[in-house]
Formats: C-alpha cells, sequence, structure tokens
C-alpha cells in the first residue's frame, strides 16, 4: 500500500447532540496534540452539566420510537453503518495516529477489532430472542423478553478512541438504547466522524450524542437521572469511583479498571516465539495498551535464554512518526505521561533493578519535540517493587524470576489486577492446569494477547473489573437491557373463586 494520508485538520472539536455539532463560544477548551510532534493541532470544546444535560433530554426524547423499531430495522441501520465504517477505516486511523500516536496499521487492526463488534450488533433479532414455557400451570403460558434500558452512557479510554466506544454504542443501540459518549479529551475526534457516519447510515437524530470534556461531564453524567446505565473503561482508581458514584445513584454501572498482565514462560517454551510475542505484546502501542504485556515470568533457567534476545530487539525497535508504515513503535500520548513512564524507569533501578535496556531520552530525528520514549527492558524484578505492582501504561516490561509452575501461578494470583495473562509452553497439561488455575478474566495460551472475539466477551477479575457483566458479546446485549417475564392465561381457562395461596403448577 502507498503512505497513508494523514489526518492534519485543524477545525475546533465540539459535541454532536440530537443530530448536529454543537460548541458554547464561551466554553473551557483544552488542547488537543499531536504526540509524535508535541505541538497543538487543535482546541477541544470541554462540556458541562449543562451539555450533558441537553444530550440526555435528546436521548430521552429519541429513544422511544428507537426502542419501538422492530430489531431487524436497527439491525438494518447498523448494517448501513458497517459499511461506512469500511469505507472511512483509514480516516478514522489516520485519526487515531494523529491524536494517540499508536502507528498506522496499528490504529487500523484497532478499527478492524472495533467492526467487529457492530457486525456482531447486526445480529440483535436472534440476540434478543426470549424464552417461552407453554402451560407451566394449568391454562397459564410464560416467556421472557428483554427490553432495553432507555439513556445510557460510555466514558472511554485514550487508547483505543475507536475500538473501545465500539465495544458499547452499537450493543446498546442495537438493543433498542439511546448512547451518549464521552470520549478522551486527549483523541477525541473519531468520536464526531463516527457519529456523523451512524447519521448517514439512517439512525434518527438523538439517539447517539457526544459530549466531549473531563470530570465535569463525567459526574454530570453519573448523577443525571435519566442516565441508566454507564460503561467505562480506564484506570483501577478512577473505575472504582465510577462504580461507587454510579451505584450510589442508582445506576447499572460496569467499570473496566487497569492491568497488570503477566507472561509465564515455562523452560519447554519456543525460543523464537516467546521473543516474537513479548516484543509485540510489551512495546506494541508504546505499551498503552490494557492487554499490554508488562511482566514476563521466567520459570527456571529459560530466563538467561530469553532475556538477551529481547533485548537485542528492543534496541532496535523502529521508534518514529506512526504516519511511516515501516514504524514499529510511536510516542507516547503526552508529555505527562512520558514524563510518568520514565519516572517509573527510574524507581525501578532505585528499587534494584537491573537496568538491561534504557528506553529514557529517545529522539526521533525531525520529531525532536514529540513525545518519544524508547523500550525499557527490566530484569531480577521482585514483587515488591512498585514497577512491579502498580501500572505503568508505557513500553517497560520487567522479569521476574521463579523457580517452578506453582509458583508463576501464585504469583499472578496474588497480584491486584486480573485482566490478561498469557502462558507459553509446549506441554498440555501445564497449559490445561494454568487456565484452569490462573485467577484472571482472559487467559492466552501462546497467545500474548487474549482479547476475546466480538461475540464473546471482554473482561478482567478482582480490581481489574467493577461490576458483573463484561463488555460486548451476549454479556453486553444483558448489560443493554433487562429483563422481563409475563405470566398470561385467559378467562376460558381460570378456575372460578378466589385464591389466597401461592401460585404452583397444577
Amino acid at each position: 500500500m502507498g503512505a497513508p494520508e494523514a489526518f492534519t485538520a485543524t477545525a475546533e472539536i465540539g459535541h454532536y447532540i440530537g443530530g448536529r455539532v454543537v460548541s458554547n463560544p464561551g466554553a473551557r477548551r483544552q488542547a488537543v496534540y499531536n504526540p509524535a510532534t508535541g505541538a497543538v493541532a487543535r482546541e477541544l470544546v470541554l462540556g458541562t452539566a449543562d451539555d450533558v444535560a441537553a444530550a440526555v433530554a435528546a436521548g430521552k426524547a429519541a429513544c422511544q420510537a428507537w426502542a419501538d423499531t422492530p430489531p431487524i430495522r436497527r439491525a438494518r441501520v447498523l448494517n448501513a453503518f458497517l459499511a461506512l465504517l469500511n469505507e472511512h477505516r483509514d480516516t478514522l486511523a489516520a485519526m487515531i495516529t494523529a491524536e494517540h500516536g499508536k502507528v498506522f496499521t496499528d490504529a487500523q487492526g484497532e478499527v478492524t477489532r472495533g467492526i467487529d463488534i457492530v457486525e456482531f450488533a447486526c445480529g440483535i433479532p436472534q440476540l434478543l430472542k426470549g424464552d417461552f414455557t407453554d402451560q407451566v400451570s394449568t391454562g397459564i403460558d410464560n416467556w421472557t423478553l428483554r427490553q432495553p434500558l432507555g439513556v445510557v452512557a460510555g466514558i472511554t479510554p485514550f487508547n483505543f478512541p475507536c475500538m473501545v466506544p465500539m465495544w458499547m454504542f452499537p450493543v446498546a443501540l442495537a438493543c433498542g438504547n439511546a448512547f451518549i459518549l464521552k470520549p478522551s479529551e486527549r483523541d477525541p475526534s473519531p468520536s464526531l466522524l463516527m457519529a456523523d457516519l451512524l447519521k448517514q447510515a439512517g439512525l434518527p437524530d438523538g439517539v447517539f450524542n457526544v459530549v466531549q470534556g473531563d470530570k465535569v461531564v463525567v459526574d454530570a453524567l453519573l448523577a443525571h437521572p435519566d442516565v441508566k446505565a454507564v460503561s467505562f473503561v480506564g484506570s483501577t482508581p478512577i473505575a472504582n469511583y465510577i462504580y461507587e458514584t454510579g451505584a450510589r445513584h442508582g445506576k447499572r454501572v460496569q467499570a473496566l479498571g487497569g492491568a497488570k498482565n503477566h507472561m509465564v514462560v515455562m523452560p519447554d517454551a519456543d525460543i523464537d516465539q516467546t521473543v516474537d510475542a513479548l516484543i509485540g505484546a510489551a512495546y506494541g502501542s508504546a505499551g498503552e495498551r490494557c492487554m499490554a504485556i508488562s511482566v514476563a515470568v521466567f520459570v527456571g533457567d529459560i530466563a538467561d535464554k530469553v532475556i538477551p534476545l529481547v533485548a537485542a530487539r528492543a534496541k532496535a525497535l523502529k521508534i518514529k512518526n506512526g504516519m511511516e508504515l515501516d514504524a514499529e513503535m510511536g510516542p507516547i500520548v503526552t508529555k505527562e505521561a512520558l514524563q510518568r513512564v520514565e519516572g517509573y524507569i527510574a524507581v525501578g533501578v532505585e528499587e534494584g533493578a537491573k537496568l538491561v535496556v534504557d528506553g529514557r531520552g529517545h529522539k526521533v530525528a525531525g520529531h525532536e519535540g514529540g513525545f518519544f520514549t524508547g523500550g525499557t527492558l527490566l530484569d531480577h524484578v521482585t514483587p515488591s517493587m512498585r514497577v512491579y505492582k502498580e501500572e505503568i501504561f508505557g513500553p517497560v516490561l520487567s522479569c521476574v524470576r521463579v523457580p517452578d509452575f506453582a509458583t508463576a501461578v501464585q504469583l499472578v494470583n496474588d497480584h491486584e489486577f486480573g485482566n490478561g495473562v498469557a502462558c507459553y509452553t509446549r506441554d498440555g497439561h501445564v497449559a490445561r492446569e494454568f487456565a484452569r488455575r490462573i485467577q484472571v478474566g482472559m487467559v492466552g495460551i501462546n497467545v500474548p494477547i487474549p482479547v476475546p472475539m466480538a461475540w464473546h466477551g471482554f473482561g478482567g477479575w478482582k480490581r481489574s473489573l467493577f461490576g458483573d457483566m463484561h463488555a460486548y458479546g451476549e454479556e453486553g446485549v444483558r448489560f443493554y437491557t433487562r429483563q422481563k417475564s409475563i405470566m398470561q392465561r385467559w378467562p376460558e381457562s381460570t378456575a372460578k373463586g378466589a385464591e389466597f395461596v401461592m401460585p404452583t403448577a397444577k
């Protein structure tokens, strides 16, 4: 393929409410940066509680007619949206690279994984089918159905500005809800293009709205009585806050938090496969993935075989502007995030980790102002160190050495996070025991980043998920609907006389 066209728009980014872009001239503004250059690219209008109220009102006005629309017709709108997404995939990817920094090919993959969810949601007529029991008692039938909640909201992170919103809104819309998206203020442009594509696909005005902003908008969504459910993906402290605050206001909440994903490498693992997996999973997207591998757990003596190979590959990473097609890693999303990541490296060294590869201070020719760091590799990390315990969210791989399989499993299970995990081995028994015994929500056996496909559900365990339903898949359908049970009989089959006891099958 030829060089992709970069996203260079400078227009102010506003909200999308009631089918049109809106902006308050007196509102607060925030700069949106291009991480590869470090320059301000455009400005974002930050929302207020009044903007949230307007979006909720638009959603509430539109959602009843949308809920009454037959599921097959809702699916046709989503199918038209699917076609438009495929047509505009590279435009969305360029937007992601321009504001997040990940390499263009990775951004294309992100959009594609979001498209998978839309394809799943197009099957909503089948997914909403209820259960029916004939003659549960004499002359009585009983059935269940699932109905939409009303107005629901999604609060999404910077690291996947297309894919994570599409974990949420296609399923929510397919189920008959109105949806309000609060995207990250760091890379907001894709949200408006997705809103426009939904309108082009035939979605009625008001069914999908976007309110840009920060904590002001988040708190307004959590407090508004007409927002019935909130989905969130982000850090664990904020997920905890979203969950507690939303629950206190009587909302259904699904809050996905942080991660510290381990990859257990057994002595019999394929060396080349292991090195490839660690390089891609630790340094892809500059480590800014909730499913990135940030801890390699080496069992026995395999560390001495693998670490030198990983070190050589980490030093050779092609780090550059993500719009260059041979780039393997782009910049960190913001200057503040870069400083935080490099600060963790210093802490790890102070705590006694061996600095095998130091990525700090990396500069890219022609992009000296960009927020770049190199891949960093730390060896002899211990569970007491902050670089082991805390989520760094950058291209830093910590290596822990353990004597045996049981110790590796216990190490993973003792960590407060339980989002994703992988095990590299040739032994089927080890693989089976690992998958059964590990206390983590998503498990890969010789798969480094086990993100479930659209028809399964995404979610971790422990402090990586607050709430009891995972994202997308059938779990998503359950989250965005509520079950109603109906019992029915007719006068001709009704026994005469009052009944004073609990009804039973008879």
